[in-house]
């Protein structure tokens, strides 16, 4: 049987599943039942989320859960977050648990400049080029007058518009890099629509410069970039040293001279630096997710950062200086607090609201603290009790979960893990114990 199928988007979702069903699952009625099991019941609800991309067939549920006793700049949190994965919201709250009376976290924002590229090609004199681009520029930003009218009321819009010269790079390559402000709103569909006025413009304003003679730029796209160096959030705790000592810290000036070299193991090599950097995506990528941004783009963005320097390196850093221990790490976070799914998934909203309805910088500093505070958890697991210990006791429901457990069983098996190892193998065992 052909495994294609032409018009496939223009079928109904009812005949969308049974033309997958038929194809892939040998008319598998337990297929059908898990995709509808995941439908909600309120059918306008469901249309709502059937509409937020295409070809939907059901919905795929995350774990929202909330990690409280956040400190930022003096305000008390409980922050949102969505994710699958086991003792990351633990971690964090933990994290948070630990920072509430020891000064909480601090959190500023330096910069929000978005950035977006008109591409183009030209094979002629550079410096006609550049003698073009001065005299065209003012109507470049005339030319977007329309669209970013309602931006500058809010104190946004384009912030400038540069000539680049990338020939050494590749033959004849050039582009317009514009720098935006989009305020509280991620801006995406604003910075594509405004680069594609000016390609046209600059296309336009180029046929008629006797100038260029038969040597005309040609234009290869226009699209915003979600590199944004210069839309960077700061966060960082600071305290004394003594004060790091609690229940599993007896020496706090010990913990603080292991946490800040592995910290400076992350900075120098690699291949521990992926890991290290994606325990904070954990925390910024949940917290994202839950708020309605663009998790992909924040993570495309904050990996090309990690890399500005040559090579891919630690995105936080760690000190000792007079007595004080300060760990912080600065990143790029492009997010909005309107439009997209802000304004139109329940639970956004809802995650927002829980947040106080914060603007996009206070989101900023809010996602920033969430990574900040989930690579604080790691460190201080892997230098003091070790990874595993705390991972694998969150994950025991999950593998208890795919032995099908009863509720009993769950009882028994948490309580035997307090004072063992806690490894798939060994529940395996325990819970055979136990069965038989």
């Amino acid at each position: 049987m052909s495994k294609t199928i032409t018009g496939f988007s223009k079928l109904s979702k009812e005949e969308k599943i049974d033309w997958l069903v038929t194809t892939f699952f040998e008319k598998s009625s337990s297929a059908v039942h898990i995709l509808k099991q995941y439908w909600n019941t309120n059918q306008q609800l469901q249309q709502l989320h059937d509409e937020f991309t295409e070809n939907t067939i059901s919905n795929y549920y995350l774990p929202f859960g909330v990690a409280p006793n956040f400190s930022i700049n003096g305000k008390n949190y409980a922050i949102p977050m969505a994710i699958e994965e086991s003792s990351v919201i633990a971690a964090a709250s933990n994290a948070a648990k630990f920072w509430l009376n020891r000064g909480g976290f601090k959190a500023e924002v330096l910069d929000t400049q978005k950035v977006g590229q008109v591409h183009f090609t030209f094979q002629g004199n550079a410096e006609i080029l550049k003698s073009f681009f001065s005299e065209v520029k003012p109507k470049l930003l005339a030319s977007v007058a329309a669209l970013t009218k309602n931006m500058e009321k809010r104190g946004g819009g384009v912030l400038d518009i540069s000539l680049v010269n990338k020939t050494d790079a590749l033959q004849g390559y050039y582009q317009l890099h514009c720098t935006f402000e989009t305020v509280d709103s991620m801006g995406a569909n604003f910075i594509n629509s405004c680069l594609e006025q000016f390609a046209e413009t600059f296309k336009t304003e180029a046929s008629s410069y006797t100038a260029f003679n038969e040597e005309l730029p040609h234009i290869v796209m226009s699209i915003l970039s979600n590199y944004v160096p210069n839309c960077i959030v700061r966060a960082e705790v600071s305290c004394p040293v003594e004060e790091l000592s609690d229940s599993k810290i007896p020496d706090g000036k010990e913990f603080a001279e292991k946490f800040i070299q592995a910290i400076n193991i992350a900075e120098i090599e690699p291949f521990r630096a992926v890991t290290h950097n994606k325990g904070i995506m954990n925390g910024i990528d949940a917290v994202v997710l839950a708020t309605g941004n663009d998790f992909r783009a924040v993570e495309a963005s904050i990996h090309a950062y990690a890399s500005k320097d040559g090579q891919y390196s630690s995105l936080t850093h760690a000190s000792i200086d007079n007595g004080i221990f300060k760990f912080w790490m600065e990143v790029p976070l492009a997010l909005g607090t309107v439009g997209g799914l802000t304004s139109l998934h329940p639970l956004v909203k809802l995650a927002l609201q829980l947040l106080g309805s914060p603007n996009a910088k206070e989101l900023m500093k809010i996602v920033a603290v969430a990574g900040l505070a989930q690579n604080f958890a790691a460190i201080k697991s892997l230098t003091t009790t070790g990874i595993q210990q705390g991972h694998m006791k969150m994950h025991l429901m999950n593998i208890l979960n795919q032995f099908n457990a009863t509720a009993d069983e769950k009882t028994a098996m948490v309580k035997h893990f307090t004072t063992n190892t806690v490894s798939h193998s060994a529940v395996v065992d325990a819970l055979e114990t136990y069965r038989s």
